[in-house]
């Protein structure tokens, strides 16, 4: 598989920063934070890091675990408490492609490690590095579970391109162990035994040397062994939840009240204004409440209009019932699904004043002619860009186009805190009054208040899970494009459904895959959806056009592309965390459902 220059980028930072986060560890408490669990409760995996370095006890097992393991190293020399000590230091805590990981039972005895190396790379690769067991330590299978852990957490962090081992062809034991866990091997590598006083290495024949070899490593490739068990249902969505997450929220739980109760909310809104190149952000209890305070922050109210999309959730115009405006419905584009910029442009009356496009699914509205006829009428701009961080309009990122932007971290978002949602701007003016709305229209954080506003802060907690999300969003973005990709792959050629491709001016994180069913599709929407759901596949039909809700105070008829939208489309598993197997089985479903061949 070959990387494209920005997956490649993103995937050598987040491998970058994640082992530098974890080595960086300091406590005992945050390091078990930090830890990977293994499976049935059998213990953990612990970065090793900091706080090791201290740890003479550890530092002497090392050096006996290497001696014990001496014949398995391509480096075999004297080892020594002392050198152990500086090989931690100068050989894995300063390198920042390897990471090594102590493997600890349930009573947090250490009965071996492992790890990855050489990580940062040109081709995506990752290598498995340092699987040592100590001699008789942990209960049997204690090896493999860990293994099986750091592969899994290696894929959902970073989805390698490739992970490999190498272990020397006479070490059948060590050969099977990995065969059994997915390895294959690919080739046999050549040695050259190179002797200096004590020490012994095996390297690699230099090209042209044609003397027989000393000794050969075989190089080992994971190819995944594991297929999707049909019994388990597939959900909609669902986050990945990385190290940083906890470890912030299990430090704003302890220590984030009092004097720090907003340490976390300062530096979450701050890396969410960086993120997007914007002046302001205000971290908000949801993106419905955001939308909200931007009503009353513009003085929107009784007799005035707000065009929407009739294709989005409820909240885009609930927001303007919520201030006492009239929410008026445009049609969306067949193709982005988002706000169709001639038909916002037909609805606009001498009432309307303002527009809220949707980045809906993760797709950009079009943005250019959205903000052109916006500015011709004088109307203000909310960009409504909850499912979509870090969505791109021509090489831009949505939410940095309008006058305000909303976003939302509900738990099936990709970025999630549980609850909560940010309003960025970048006007002095606007920020100030949605300041004081935010801030319950105190003066100058006093009790008094001057005007009525709003309870919609988030707690401090949730910007620490934010925050931590935040920090690996471009990894996890990433991951959605490429489950998007496995399913155009899986269902290409499938007469009777479109998938929501991004639109040759966009780059869409696709927050959800979506299909639409046309004419020639052997069964109706609901009834796939039925099937599907008996294969223990979840599915939830796309927004409905929204007009259609009765507690308007207008009335309207849904839009044409909006209705057909809403009334054929389905959206398919999506969560971050899913892998091939799953998504496989769901397009091989879908095929059978629909008779495709």
């Amino acid at each position: 598989m070959v990387l494209s220059e920005r997956t490649l980028r993103v995937y050598q930072d987040t491998v970058r920063n994640t082992f530098a986060f974890l080595k960086a560890t300091t406590r005992l408490d945050e390091l078990y934070t930090r830890s990977i669990p293994l499976a049935d409760q059998a213990g953990y995996l612990l970065p090793v890091c900091e706080l090791h370095t201290t740890d003479t006890h550890l530092v002497e097992r090392f050096a006996a675990w290497r001696i014990a393991h001496k014949a398995a190293f391509p480096s075999q020399f004297p080892v020594t408490v002392e050198g152990t000590a500086r090989w931690l230091r100068n050989n894995v805590l300063d390198v920042p492609d390897r990471i090594l990981f102590l493997v600890v039972n349930p009573h947090g005895e250490a009965i071996g490690h492992l790890g990855y190396a050489n990580a940062i790379n040109d081709t995506g690769s990752i290598e498995i590095d340092n699987v040592v067991r100590g001699a008789n330590d942990g209960a049997p299978g204690m090896m493999s579970l860990a293994m099986s852990a750091l592969l899994d957490w290696g894929q959902e962090l970073f989805a390698p391109a490739e992970v490999y081992l190498r272990v020397f062809s006479d070490n059948t034991h060590a050969m099977q162990f990995y065969e059994r866990l997915g390895f294959e091997r690919e080739r046999d590598v050549p040695l050259r035994k190179h002797v200096e006083g004590e020490v012994v290495r095996f390297v690699e024949r230099e090209p042209g040397d044609t003397q027989p070899a000393d000794k050969f490593f075989t190089r080992m490739v994971f190819h995944d062994p594991t297929t999707h068990d049909s019994s388990q249902m597939i959900l909609t969505a669902g986050p990945s939840i990385s190290a940083r997450e906890t470890s912030y929220a299990y430090d704003a739980a302890r220590t984030g009240w009092n004097n720090n109760w907003s340490g976390y909310l300062k530096r979450f809104e701050k890396a969410f204004a960086d993120y997007l190149s914007m002046k302001y952000a205000l971290p908000v209890a949801s993106g419905t409440g955001a939308l909200h305070i931007t009503m009353l922050a513009l003085g929107i109210g009784h007799g005035d209009e707000v065009i929407v999309p009739d294709l989005t959730w409820a909240a885009t115009a609930n927001a303007v019932a919520y201030a006492g405006a009239t929410p008026v419905f445009a049609d969306v584009e067949p193709g982005s699904w988002c706000l169709d910029a001639e038909s916002f442009e037909s609805l606009i009356t001498e009432r309307t004043k303002a527009v809220i496009p949707v980045h809906l699914y993760g797709h950009p509205a079009r943005m250019d002619r959205i903000m052109d006829i916006a500015a011709r009428h004088q109307l203000t701009v909310i960009e409504d860009a909850a499912p979509a961080i870090g969505a791109e309009f021509e090489g831009k990122r949505v939410g940095t186009f309008g006058h305000y932007s909303a976003f939302s971290f509900q738990g099936a978002k990709l970025l999630v805190s549980g609850e909560g949602g940010m309003l960025l701007t970048n006007d002095d003016e606007l920020y100030e009054k949605a300041y004081k709305i935010w801030h319950i229209g105190s003066v100058g954080g006093t009790f008094w208040l001057d005007r009525l506003g709003l309870k919609y802060k988030m707690a401090n907690v949730q910007a620490a899970i934010g925050l931590g999300q935040l920090e690996h969003v471009d990894e996890m973005i990433e991951d959605k494009r490429r489950i998007f990709g496995w399913y155009a792959e899986g269902l290409a050629g499938v007469p009777g459904i479109q998938l929501n491709f991004e639109q040759p001016w966009a780059r869409s994180i696709y927050w959800m895959t979506s299909i639409v069913l046309d004419d020639r599709a052997r069964v109706s929407r609901d009834a796939l959806r039925d099937e599907l759901k008996k294969l223990n596949i979840d599915t939830r039909p796309v927004f409905p056009a929204i007009s259609q809700y009765p507690y308007w105070n207008t009335p309207q008829k849904p839009q044409p592309n909006a209705l057909w939208i809403s009334n054929q489309g389905i959206n398919l598993p999506s969560g971050v965390r899913l892998r091939r197997p799953q998504i496989d089985y769901i397009c091989r479903s879908i095929r059978s459902v629909l008779k495709a061949s």
